[in-house]
């Protein structure tokens, strides 16, 4: 062609390779090539300038390319701060993780949709993708038609660069099932880890190519909808984070022997491992909308730079913790920095003031109980001189920190100074980061803590700051006016889990648990997830479970015994009931003579 646009290149979606401009099919397996638009994604023809969807220039990418291989004369720098060469792109050999997602059916599906919405669908789809990527640390490698490529490793390596794409197909196919505004839509996902031929600063062609692509391609194309399936390598590097369920050997097209598959699960720990529960950890469910609600409720506060409060409510057992640990998870694999604090309110003792705010900046300073005072002071100066840069409000803060830590008295002054000071310690960390503060068990905490929660969210107004308080009911006993007066406050109220979502945390915990005993537990747990796991737990200590001739399958042996209350749930239901009215408790007695059911007369009487 005459017009042909120098330095542009096609780049085939089948087989990866690169074909010259005008070209209209690739020289290397004959398929059709076709332009993908940057923009919207679009697939167009081969040769065209322009995308028919959205009109954005096919060309740019490029003449980008061509610029800047004949005329860079000084370093350029990646997205990720990788230095690259001032000749241009730089091909090696890197140990990278790819993965590809797809829209299950969405092809058929969209002659069926007008094409404006298509095409806001698709926005939708590729933005999400885009924002789910970038946040993992990973680089989207193109758009294809409805199917997105990224990828980890290359230009920057990480040590945990699996664990992050398998991270990433996870969230993309579970997000994707939002995108449709009601009317049903899944993705599926691949992921495979191994060496590529990577090209370092590449536009406008792949920048990883290699039979791992190809083979990631076709491995998500195996895929059953909702469901992301990884290779033999990424199952080896992300098995200590991610639990994975073995797929069996997978058939693929244009390989000779079949691949072996395992299909991703859930996140269970953090990076490397850590955090993983040592003992029975039941599935993550019935609580996807709330998980995605604080998800949104953090990026929100660290893309506008303001406080936000979240209670999540909820008795005890019914997986407050739980919610808040996979909200954990979820963070420990995002590139951007979040700095974490927790602190507990004891139930026990009065006139234990503000001891969750302590607990918090203990944490940050790295004291531990056993440190003296002479080495408590010590690492608070270091964590106040990495935080807080001016010496004068270094001199204003060290004091009433020491207080608030028991090491000095706090100055006698009135109760806002020291609010004052602890806030603004908060304030200069949340210049650099998003600060993140949980108070576990507020309902015990005492009116000063309660007092300086919303202080601080107050007056904090432009700094990214996001309070999660866990708390049981109580807390609005307590102070029914909890939260009212902070600009942004949501309540998250935990109701018990429908019955379905306890047979599939059951089935999680127990593969194979007998219908007659998942029928009996969920029966008896009535929604509260800590009553079904620690009877699991208890049927399993007396043998009354045990593990079938097979060994990964649960089998009950011998008959069901009766479900007792299990001992560790004991002191939970006692100290629930002494903290009620005499009359109540005296009433709650008479009641548990009766049954589980009886009539208001018979209780009278």
């Amino acid at each position: 062609m005459g017009d042909a646009r120098p330095g542009t290149v096609l780049t085939c979606a089948s087989c990866g390779t690169a074909n010259e401009d005008g070209r209209k099919f690739c020289v290397e397996c004959g398929a059709r090539l076709a332009a993908t638009c940057p923009v919207c994604g679009t697939v167009n023809p081969a040769g065209a300038k322009f995308c028919g969807e959205c009109g954005s220039s096919l060309a740019a990418a490029g003449e980008v390319a061509l610029t800047r291989s004949a005329t860079a004369e000084a370093p350029t720098v990646s997205g990720n701060g990788r230095q690259l060469s001032a000749s241009g792109p730089v091909a090696e050999r890197r140990l990278v993780s790819v993965l590809f997602v797809d829209l299950v059916g969405f092809t058929a599906a969209s002659e069926q949709r007008d094409a404006e919405d298509t095409r806001e669908l698709l926005s939708r789809y590729f933005e999400l993708a885009r924002e789910i990527v970038d946040r993992h640390g990973g680089v989207i490698e193109k758009f294809i038609g409805d199917a997105v490529m990224a990828v980890w490793g290359t230009p920057t390596a990480h040590e945990d660069d699996a664990v992050r794409a398998v991270r990433s197909a996870l969230q993309i196919v579970e997000a994707v099932a939002g995108l449709a505004g009601g009317q049903p839509l899944e993705a599926r996902a691949g992921v495979l880890t191994g060496e590529a031929a990577v090209t370092i600063g590449a536009t406008g062609q792949g920048m990883v190519a290699g039979d791992l692509v190809n083979t990631a391609s076709r491995l998500q194309s195996a895929a059953a909808p909702s469901t992301v399936l990884v290779g033999e390598a990424t199952y080896r590097a992300a098995s200590g984070a991610v639990s994975f369920e073995e797929a069996g050997e997978t058939h693929l097209k244009g390989k000779e022997s079949p691949v072996p598959a395992w299909r991703a699960i859930a996140v269970v720990a953090r990076r490397r491992g850590e955090g993983r529960a040592a003992m029975l950890e039941p599935p993550f469910v019935g609580r996807d909308e709330e998980l995605r609600a604080l998800k949104d409720q953090l990026h929100a506060t660290a893309r506008e730079g303001k406080p936000r409060l979240v209670t999540l409510v909820g008795q005890a057992g019914i997986g407050k913790s739980r919610l808040a640990w996979e909200l954990e998870k979820y963070l420990d694999g995002l590139v951007q920095t979040i700095l974490w604090h927790e602190g507990r309110s004891p139930a026990y003792g009065e006139g234990i003031s503000y001891w969750a705010l302590a607990e918090m900046v203990r944490g940050r300073a790295g004291i531990a109980e056993s440190d003296d005072p002479e080495t408590a002071r010590s690492r608070l100066a270091d964590m106040l001189a990495q935080w807080v840069p001016d010496a004068t409000e270094r001199r204003w803060i060290e004091p009433r920190i020491t207080g608030l830590l028991g090491l000095d008295d706090l100055p006698a002054e009135p109760r806002e100074a020291l609010f004052a000071a602890w806030r603004t310690l908060f304030e200069r960390m949340a210049a650099q980061s998003t600060v993140l503060l949980v108070f576990w068990d507020l309902q015990w905490a005492d009116q000063g803590l309660l007092d300086f929660i919303e202080h601080l969210l107050t007056w904090s107004r432009t700094s990214p700051i996001f309070v999660l308080a866990e708390a049981r009911p109580d807390l609005f006993d307590r102070r029914p006016g909890w939260g009212v007066t902070v600009r942004a406050s949501t309540s998250i109220h935990l109701e018990p889990l429908e019955d379905d979502d306890m047979r599939a945390l059951l089935a999680g915990l127990v593969p194979g648990l007998p219908d007659e005993a998942a029928r009996a537990i969920v029966q008896r747990a009535e929604g509260v997830p800590l009553y079904a796991v620690e009877t699991i737990r208890m049927l399993i200590d007396r043998g009354a479970i045990g593990r079938s001739s097979d060994g990964v399958q649960y089998e009950l042996v011998g008959d069901l015994p009766d479900l007792a209350v299990p001992e560790t749930l004991h002191a939970l239901i006692a100290a629930r009931l002494d903290t009620i009215e005499p009359e109540d408790r005296a009433l709650i007695t008479d009641a548990a003579v009766l049954g589980l059911s009886f009539t208001i007369p018979a209780l009278q009487a």
